[in-house]
Order: structure tokens, then C-alpha cells, then sequence
């Protein structure tokens, strides 16, 4: 219990992130207090929606208000605090990575809640984290960071990949959730701050 638990409340947590991260996106463009929320809404809710409807189950926000509540306080946020968070030329990296870290590894869980092999699950966990962030960049005419040269989905797969290699080793999965959620952030970080990518076929 104490796990799903755990999963419940990152997962809201995650989804705040990534309205954020959303309303951000929109109000550097100057766009209205309407398309800013839109925006946040369907970054939050878009990749794990998706897991949701692989795993074939209704997506969580639909029946559970908690969630709706989340991307809305992440969209207040982005507004009222617009002028302060904008001073920070890292700033909308800074919650769209908490947000995969978060994503990632609720992502994976849920998916091996619901009994989906250990790859597919961990693919599921970096879809979870990345398709949010890709409708956003899709919404505001600019290429998805999966497409960019920085490092992105390979931090989430990280994650991933050190949380069931943990698991495998009997390790708490509280503490293994933070641990990998907070390799997927560190990882992405680090990638922005030194601009690491992987290699470019036929670059």
C-alpha cells in the first residue's frame, strides 16, 4: 500500500511539474491565459495518458479530480510567478526534467503493476516521460527535445534501467524510486549544462 501510495503522489507531483513546464512554454510566447492552460494540460496529462491506454486502462485523470487540481495549481503558478521564474534562463529545464524523473519511474511502476515484461515496461516509462514534453514543442512550433541533439529520453531510459537493475537486487522500492527518478534529472541536467548528446548517424 505503501507503494501505490508513493506512486499516487509522485505521479500528481510529476503531473504539477509538467503543467509547469507547459504554461511556461506558453507564456514565453506570449500566449493568453487560455492557451497557457490548455497548453500545461496537455503536457501534463499527455504522455501518461498514453501509457494508460497501451496498458489499456482509462486514463487516471478522468476519474480522479486530484489530478485536474494539480495542473491547475502548476498553471497558477506558472502565471503568478511568470515574472520570477522567467529570471531564470534554466528554468523551464529545470521543472520539465524533475517532471521525466518523476514520470519515468511512475510510468514503469504502473506499467509492472499491470504485468507488462521488464522492457516493455521500461519503455513505457520513458513514454510516459517524453510525450508530454513532445505535444508541447509540437504546440509551439519547435522541435521535440526527443529530436534535439541534448540528451533526453536516454536520461530517462537511465532511470529506468537502474530502477529494475535495483529492484532485482531487493532494494526498497521507495528508495529506489528516488534514486532513479533522481539519476533521470541529474543526467538530463547535466546533459543541458554540458551540452552531452549522442552520436548523429552519418554526422
Amino acid at each position: 500500500m505503501a507503494t501505490v501510495n508513493y506512486i499516487y503522489y509522485s505521479d500528481l507531483l510529476g503531473t504539477m511539474f509538467f503543467a509547469i513546464s507547459g504554461a511556461m512554454a506558453a507564456n514565453r510566447r506570449k500566449i493568453d491565459i487560455f492557451g497557457a492552460t490548455f497548453t500545461g494540460f496537455v503536457t501534463a496529462i499527455g504522455g501518461g495518458s498514453l501509457r494508460d491506454i497501451f496498458l489499456n486502462l482509462r486514463p487516471i485523470w478522468v476519474d480522479d479530480g486530484n489530478y485536474l487540481i494539480a495542473i491547475f495549481v502548476g498553471v497558477f503558478l506558472s502565471v503568478v510567478l511568470n515574472n520570477q521564474l522567467d529570471k531564470f534562463s534554466r528554468t523551464l529545464t529545470l521543472f520539465d526534467a524533475i517532471g521525466i524523473g518523476f514520470f519515468t519511474i511512475v510510468g514503469l511502476q504502473k506499467s509492472l503493476i499491470y504485468e507488462s515484461s521488464i522492457i516493455a515496461a521500461v519503455i513505457l516509462g520513458m513514454f510516459s516521460a517524453v510525450m508530454g514534453g513532445v505535444i508541447r514543442d509540437t504546440l509551439m512550433n519547435e522541435t521535440p527535445l526527443i529530436f534535439r541533439k541534448e540528451i533526453y529520453a536516454t536520461a530517462c531510459l537511465s532511470g529506468a534501467i537502474l530502477f529494475v537493475t535495483l529492484r532485482y537486487f531487493g532494494i526498497d522500492d521507495n528508495i529506489n524510486a528516488f534514486l532513479s527518478a533522481l539519476l533521470v534529472f541529474m543526467v538530463r541536467i547535466l546533459a543541458v549544462k554540458f551540452k552531452f548528446s549522442l552520436p548523429i548517424v552519418g554526422g
